[in-house]
């Protein structure tokens, strides 16, 4: 079931207990993340002091203004949440293409099909904001480009994909979490047979098995 504001607990106030710097920092970031995701990244600093029960004063020794604590969440909601190990997996040609894609989109889906994941996102793409871009370039610098390798190589002469051919098959998976926490209609509770039929059509289109 997705969470919605009044189904979230303000974190306990963590201004009057006594917590080493970085745990209190951790439970801020934290706090933000659900905070962001109710309310949109144009939520006010004093409302989020206000969910975690601390003052606006001690939000404000751990970050120097707004601007770093977004980039506190985008930090944890989206860079620390990559496996450093994807790149790698996904260019073994000792394996599969269909079992690497299908390996890489089940754990990717595990990851994005979240409240925060997905709101936030949406959020920051309505607000202009540099979250998004910046998260698509890495993305597309780091696996997207490299799967766009795999498949010509796999793809029989003259078939030549293109990299919007990649981000289409992308979005398409992604767009299942979209359903569930954006426009919240009914998607599959387990996703992996909707992932895997979009790997088989989309290996399928450029006659590779």
């Amino acid at each position: 079931m997705d969470q919605t504001s009044s189904d979230i607990t303000a974190a306990e106030p963590v201004e009057r207990r006594r917590l080493p710097p970085e745990e209190r920092r951790r439970q801020i970031v934290e706090g933000a993340v659900t905070f962001f995701a109710d309310v949109g990244l144009e939520g006010k600093t004093r409302d989020l002091a206000k969910r975690l029960g601390i003052t606006q004063s001690l939000l404000f020794n751990y970050f120097a203004n707004k601007a770093e604590i977004i980039e506190a969440v985008y930090a944890h909601v989206y860079l620390d949440r990559l496996s450093d190990d994807w790149p790698r997996r996904l260019t073994d040609r000792s394996v599969p293409l269909r079992d690497r894609l299908l390996t890489f989109y089940t754990e990717y889906s595990q990851l994005i099909f979240e409240y925060e994941w997905m709101r936030i996102f949406m959020f920051s793409g309505l607000a202009g904001a540099e979250l998004n871009r910046r998260y698509l370039h890495h993305m597309g610098t780091v696996i997207l480009h490299p799967l766009l390798d795999e498949i010509r190589a796999a793809a029989p002469s003259p078939v030549d994909p293109q990299m919007e051919d990649i981000w289409n098959l992308h979005g398409g998976i992604v767009y299942i979490g979209i359903r569930r926490h954006i426009y919240q209609v009914p998607t599959p509770d387990d996703p992996s047979e909707a992932i895997a039929h979009a790997v088989d059509r989309f290996l399928g289109s450029f006659g590779v098995a």
